[in-house]
Parts: structure tokens; sequence; C-alpha cells
């Protein structure tokens, strides 16, 4: 009989256990107003920030038109724009290459554009007057590339960037000295579009 009741109280004690189960999680809800209210905080946060980026980009357009200027001669896209933002960079006699303090100035120049993605610019290679006119013009278009080039690398989108070689036809100092000859040899920026 000892077995059997031994048994009897095993068996019982499973059964409770079975019947009893695991107890259940208590959930707890959380008040519908606390969601609303954190839905109304972050939709009035994010409408700031709109707000913000929006007044930004309008202070910056309105920046970029101040500077804008209308070009006394029309480029090869009809009516084109210099802008005292873009500055000019220099190169040294008969090179192509971009000199260190002319990198910076780029770097300066790719942060404008990347500021402002809607203008496209046409880069200019011009040249001093010494050389042939075709020697000139070729040095002028490895110039302007050049320049491109190094904007792209800086992640300036290349189909932003237009490029013409005027060789030694537009010098920026009509003299015949080596002042003048260095402030001809550049690239120089207009804005096509904006």
């Amino acid at each position: 009989m000892c077995k059997k009741s031994f048994f009897i109280i095993i068996l019982i004690c499973c059964l409770g256990l079975i019947i009893m189960g695991c107890p259940k999680k208590t959930v707890v809800k959380e008040e519908p107003s606390v969601k609303k209210e954190e839905a109304v905080k972050v939709e009035a946060e994010r409408a700031a920030r709109e707000r913000e980026v929006k007044t930004r980009e309008e202070i910056a357009k309105k920046e970029l038109e101040k500077s804008l200027v209308a070009k006394k001669e029309p480029g090869i896209e009809g009516v084109v724009f210099e802008s005292s933002l873009l500055k000019d960079i220099h190169f040294d006699f008969d090179k192509y290459n971009i000199r260190p303090e002319d990198a910076e100035v780029l770097k300066g120049t790719a942060a404008l554009l990347m500021k402002y993605p809607k203008i496209k610019v046409q880069i200019e290679g011009h040249c001093d007057e010494r050389g042939t006119i075709e020697y000139n013009l070729a040095l002028g278009e490895r110039r302007a590339n050049s320049t491109k080039q190094y904007l792209i690398s800086l992640g300036v989108v290349a189909d932003r960037i237009s490029t013409i070689s005027y060789g030694e036809e537009r010098p920026l100092d009509p003299g015949h000295h080596e002042e003048a000859w260095g402030k001809n040899r550049r690239a120089h920026f207009i804005v096509v579009s904006k």
C-alpha cells in the first residue's frame, strides 16, 4: 500500500503542476495619451528640423544669388554668371598640375558646389601669351580638365562641370611681364545654370 499511495501522491503533484502551468506574464499597457504625447513631440522635432534646413537653404540661395553678376560676354552655355564666391586658381609656367595652395582653394570651391547642388559651373582654362595659339589652347584645356578632375576627386558630380579653353585669348592682365603672365595662367569659374 505504501508504494501505491506514494505513486498516487506523485501523480497528484504532477497533475497539479500541469493544471497550474507557468504563471502568465503581466503585460503593462501604456496609456494611449503617453503614446500620443511622444508622437506629437517626435513630429514637432521633425518639423522644426525641416524648417531649419529650409531656412538654411534659403539663406544660402540668397547668398549665392547676391554674388552672381552676369558676365559681359556670353559663354558656350548662353548667359553665364560670375560669382565672387568662386575663386580662380593659378598654374606655374607651362604646367597644369594643381599646386598645394590652389588645392585649398579648390576644397573651398568643392564645398561651395556641395552646398548649392543645383548650380553648374564651367571652368575656363587660360594661359599667358608665350607659346603658339594651338599650344596654349591645348594647355588651357589641360588646366581646365585638371581642375575638373580635382573637383570630382573631392566629390563633385562630373556632369555639373564643363570645361573650355581660351588659351591666351582672354588675358586677365594685358601686361608683357612675369607678374601679368602669372595672373593669366589660371582656371576661372563661371556659373552656367542655377
